[in-house]
């Protein structure tokens, strides 16, 4: 499973990278990465084109022994074992920041951990998702987004769309604000409820997934026209979505407890980002309909 783990994950940045490179008229940056406790990565990142402002997919495949602090990052009551600290982990994970403010940034990630040799139960299991975050809200684009990947879970008797759809909106909750970091999507983890192979099988499913759940709505939004208000307003969504990542991700704690490489692990942030003293919303505006989704989630495939 390892192994399988890995390639697919390889062949999905290829995927994703390929289809990015055509969009956005540019290469990315590549630079592949060793860890000196074991295992390492390749990430890629692009910037200075004409459609993202900064776009990176990152795939890790690392190893080693956790700390107690890096065991209780991780959630799920993995810390409570008290053992087997010895740790494999491999994912994919991904962030497009696209310069127009109507474009949406959409977030990625598939990983695979072990506990030890992976053998007992409850010492392996799968996790990732999907979510959405744009900066106005339209509709069909969220209807299409949830689509797609309610579509990939249906065909898995291991997912439940209903179940990590609500789970998404609960884990990307900036708490102190008291809203949603985006629309939503899916998010799992400790997946073990079935065997290895046909977890494997939905996540590969998911991870294939998302160039069909994004790319029509980039392809709409990406030279749609703007004002210098809206741009403004994307950076204070971006500015939250900082907030987000650096107090409450899971992801980021876990990679800053395990000596994972800096540069890879804040790929996730925007190039730039804005916080403005007491910034209000005119009531009614576009910039209000979708506050009060944040606040408020809906269920997007409900007509």
């Amino acid at each position: 499973m390892r192994q399988s783990m890995i390639d697919m994950v390889y062949q999905i940045q290829d995927e994703i990278c390929k289809a990015l490179q055509s969009i956005d008229g540019v290469d990315y940056r590549q630079d592949e990465w060793t860890r000196e406790e074991g295992g390492g990565g390749r990430s890629r990142v692009f910037s200075g084109g004409k459609v993202f402002e900064k776009a990176g997919v990152n795939v890790s495949v690392v190893h080693g022994t956790l700390s107690p602090q890096a065991a209780q990052s991780m959630g799920g009551g993995h810390e409570l074992e008290g053992k087997d600290l010895d740790f494999f982990a491999t994912g994919v994970s991904l962030v497009l920041h696209p310069h127009n403010p109507m474009a949406p940034t959409v977030h990625a990630n598939y990983r695979y951990f072990e506990r030890g040799e992976g053998e007992k139960e409850g010492s392996w299991w799968f996790g990732g998702g999907a979510d959405l975050t744009p900066s106005y809200l339209f509709e069909d684009d969220a209807k299409h987004f949830h689509q797609v990947l309610k579509n990939a879970c249906d065909q898995h008797e291991v997912a439940d769309y209903p179940t990590y759809k609500k789970w998404c909106d609960d884990y990307f909750h900036i708490i102190h604000r008291g809203e949603r970091r985006g629309l939503g999507g899916i998010f799992f983890d400790d997946l073990n409820s079935a065997s290895k192979e046909d977890c494997f099988k939905f996540v590969t499913e998911c991870a294939h997934s998302f160039l069909p759940s994004y790319l029509p709505l980039l392809e709409k939004r990406k030279d749609m026209p703007f004002t210098d208000e809206q741009k403004e307003w994307q950076q204070l969504r971006r500015g939250r979505y900082v907030e987000f990542n650096l107090v409450y991700d899971r992801g980021t704690k876990f990679g800053l407890t395990t000596n994972g490489r800096i540069e890879s692990i804040l790929m996730s942030l925007p190039l730039t980002s804005r916080w403005e003293y007491c910034h209000e919303v005119v009531p009614g505006s576009q910039e209000d309909l979708l506050s009060q989704v944040l606040k408020e989630p809906r269920d997007w495939l409900i007509d």
